[in-house]
């Protein structure tokens, strides 16, 4: 069924922010639950209204420097005065807006990266009229008015490689940030009608982890595309209508999470000339004549690099001759992977087709329960068949489904419908977000007395707690621009007894619990820090009603995090004053969580030294997951820790896609767990030789991994073991007794993609799909 613009545009409205019922602790100053919002009809988006008093706590002039940024605001200081938007539809604002995103010295042409200089770009509702691109800097996040959409409207005469652009071409033909350090940059609640310009595309959106698109609506004429993708390490994106054009979207991407896009009568909805893995949830394709069109590349090492792998789950596909195109068709080798997962056809002739026509698998009016061409493997054998054709239906758990059968899938909470007088500002209530002044008694006093009856807002800045912060279930919590929760102190120094920073519920709580737009993270040395405990578990009837958006683990590499190359340098001179953290996050036994987007980083290299200089830092673990769940890790990634990145132990009903990770540069010099200890009740059983693992699964039951990234990239900071594809043996270990099920497995650089109780089983050299190595299908039996 197609979806009119206004049918679209109600639907992404009804998902923006309605609390659920289910609070667990109220405030002392509370009275009765904040259930609903108290938003006028005529009242604008909270974000417009509520005081503003972000800080950029490392910023070189942070008293003077502004972290929100209205477009339309009459009390800019003086460098944005005489540059306010009209917004009207008939005055070309781009000059205007541009001088809001890059006012006060911001990172741009010339700075490779910054964590210094956070800003929000905010629209009121209008139409601004852009005749050229509008330039997304580091730190960014540009937010329309979610109650009433603003408009991008390109002009007639509009030039350049979108209206807005995250990495500008520039004259020599170089980009103006690394595409693979591209981090930290949102766009959410606009339309972007690019239609008055024949060949325009709405946006370039060339980026790395730590991004994000959200509830935007695409207006495209028969000679545009909606969003250019062509290199970068992603990232997410989701809740997207594109509505027209010759192109919906083209992603060209190591590895992406798209989830719940809508497109509408265009020439082909998605094109991916290459990748290495793409995880497509809950996508919706009407009246097109391509779905997904694909460039197939050339599986052996330094062949041509196509679109190696996509898993596709939960897809409805009407009136479209062809869902999914080929370049070439398959002689019965690995050249390209494709998972197929609850695909719904209505007048669709061809599921998946070449083109010159040949048909590799018949369409109509059906649904797909489960197909596969590539390389399956079950159990302990080392040989894959190549199929193309239906695999053994794909199991997943009742817990982790919505009422329709499919994948669970919750939007980021805006919060829509209510007032600035929902929030209460941490900042009225005695914390400074200084960087420099402990925060965690007023931290702790302000959830004390407003969780429940108040979303709980922290402007920007870094907040320094000396103990565990509590978020109670029942609890909201709002960011700006990535604000941080920092641990620092002698309680988080001992990594014999570790100690969380946030917890997210008290152990046995349950409810609702929203976080968006957080950074977590810690000062060093903090070996004994927990950085997320996630304790609070699932409300029944409510599906996702505890879990995190747009929130990070960003660890080093920062300032005031004294973990920057001048602290830490790779000569591993730094020692014990570089010991980031015990884990990353830690799910216990009794959680839920809906987990969207997050990135538990350990930096590799200093964001702020102007070169991206490498850094020697030391983080236990990354993901540990012991919970029975439901638990959906969707568009996750956890980068250089030294045991593992992802361990399930005796968890339960998880689903995981796609994950992304990357080994520690310096091992094996030190070999794990080294510098850390082993430690019984966070290490498994069977340790890591040499290098981390990227996931390891111990006693897990009814675990889906649908779609995966792992890479290994270096040897004791040393690149010369990529020619033979050996950085590291081993990279994904499961045990014999869980029942887990993985497909679309993506390694680099590692010998063998998956070992069985710590045995080499399944060798990467069987597998090889362009630069990587691709498993299409792995299963017990």
């Amino acid at each position: 069924m197609q979806l009119s613009f206004s049918e679209a545009f109600l639907a992404f409205f009804t998902l923006l922010g309605v609390l659920a019922s289910a609070v667990n602790a109220l405030g002392s100053t509370c009275s009765t639950p904040l259930t609903k919002g108290n938003a006028a009809a005529s009242d604008p988006f909270w974000m417009q209204n509520i005081k503003h008093q972000g800080l950029a706590a490392f910023n070189s002039n942070p008293s003077s420097y502004q972290v929100f940024r209205n477009v339309k605001a009459r009390a800019f200081p003086v460098d944005f005065a005489v540059h306010l938007t009209d917004g009207d539809g008939v005055t070309d604002d781009t000059a205007a807006i541009n001088s809001a995103i890059s006012s006060g010295g911001r990172c741009g042409q010339g700075c490779a990266s910054t964590t210094t200089e956070p800003a929000i770009i905010y629209f009121p509702s209008g139409t601004y009229v852009i005749s050229s691109p509008l330039i997304l800097y580091y730190q960014s996040q540009m937010i329309g008015d979610a109650r009433n959409l603003p408009t991008l409207l390109a002009s007639s005469s509009f030039s350049g490689r979108g209206i807005i652009d995250a990495d500008p071409t520039l004259a020599f033909g170089a980009e103006q940030w690394t595409n693979q350090n591209n981090f930290f940059r949102s766009v959410r609640n606009f339309i972007i009608d690019v239609r008055p310009a024949a060949s325009a595309k709405a946006l370039h959106w060339q980026v790395s982890q730590g991004t994000s698109l959200m509830n935007i609506v695409f207006q495209l004429g028969s000679g545009n595309q909606g969003i250019e993708m062509e290199n970068g390490s992603g990232g997410f994106l989701g809740d997207l209508v594109f509505n027209g054009g010759l192109v919906g979207a083209s992603f060209g991407n190591q590895q992406f999470t798209f989830r719940n896009l809508t497109f509408n009568n265009a020439a082909t909805a998605i094109a991916t000339p290459w990748n290495w893995g793409m995880t497509a949830q809950g996508i919706t394709i009407n009246n097109c004549q391509i779905g997904i069109d694909l460039t197939i590349g050339q599986s052996q090492v330094g062949g041509s690099q196509g679109a190696a792998s996509y898993a596709i789950i939960d897809a409805v596909v009407s009136n479209t001759p062809i869902f999914v195109r080929l370049s070439t068709a398959s002689s019965g080798t690995l050249d390209g992977s494709l998972v197929f997962n609850n695909v719904k056809l209505t007048n669709v002739p061809t599921a998946v087709g070449v083109v010159g026509g040949a048909v590799v698998l018949a369409g109509g009016t059906t649904t797909i329960d489960s197909w596969a061409q590539g390389n399956v493997y079950h159990g302990t054998g080392t040989t894959a068949s190549y199929v193309k054709a239906g695999i053994s239906s794909i199991s997943k758990p009742s817990s982790l489904l919505d009422s329709s059968g499919r994948i669970v899938g919750k939007s980021h909470p805006q919060y829509a419908g209510y007032a600035a007088s929902d929030f209460a500002s941490v900042k009225d209530h005695g914390a400074l977000g200084d960087g420099k002044t402990d925060d965690t008694a007023a931290i702790t006093a302000f959830i004390a007395a407003y969780a429940g009856c108040k979303i709980l807002y922290f402007p920007a800045g870094t907040y320094l707690v000396s103990s565990t912060i509590t978020i109670p279930a029942g609890s909201q919590v709002v960011g700006e621009a990535w604000s941080q929760i920092m641990g620092t102190g002698n309680f988080f120094f001992d990594y014999n007894n570790p100690k969380p920073v946030v917890q997210a519920g008290s152990p046995g709580s349950s409810g609702v619990l929203e976080i968006t737009d957080m950074i977590f993270t810690t000062r060093a040395p903090a070996a004994g820090a927990i950085i997320l405990e996630w304790n609070v578990g699932a409300v029944a009837g409510q599906p996702a009603a505890a879990g995190t958006w747009d929130t990070h683990l960003i660890i080093g590499g920062t300032a005031g995090s004294n973990m920057q190359v001048s602290n830490c340098p790779t000569s591993g001179s730094g020692g014990n004053n570089c010991f980031a953290d015990f884990m990353g996050v830690h799910l216990t036994s009794g959680s839920s969580a809906y987990i969207e987007g997050m990135w538990v980083w350990l930096s590799d290299h200093d964001l702020d030294s102007g070169g991206q200089t490498q850094v020697s830092l030391y983080s236990g673990r990354g993901i540990m997951s012991e919970s029975q769940g439901p638990v959906w890790l969707i568009g996750t990634a956890s980068e250089h820790h030294i045991v593992y990145q992802y361990y399930l132990k005796g968890a339960k009903n998880h689903y995981i896609g796609l994950a992304q990770t990357e080994s520690p540069y310096f091992q094996p010099d030190p070999a794990t767990p080294a510098p850390f200890i082993p430690n019984t009740s966070y290490d498994p059983s069977q340790a890591p030789s040499g290098s981390a693992w990227a996931l390891t699964v111990e006693n897990s039951q009814s675990i889906l991994v649908f779609g995966a990234g792992f890479y290994s990239w270096f040897q004791a900071y040393s690149t010369s073991c990529q020619s033979t594809g050996n950085c590291q043996q081993q990279i994904v270990n499961i045990d014999t007794a869980s029942t887990i099920a993985i497909y679309s497995l993506n390694t680099v650089n590692s010998v063998y993609q998956l070992s069985i109780s710590d045995s080499p089983t399944i060798l990467a050299s069987k597998n090889q799909n362009g630069l990587s190595s691709t498993v299409t299908s792995w299963t017990r039996t």
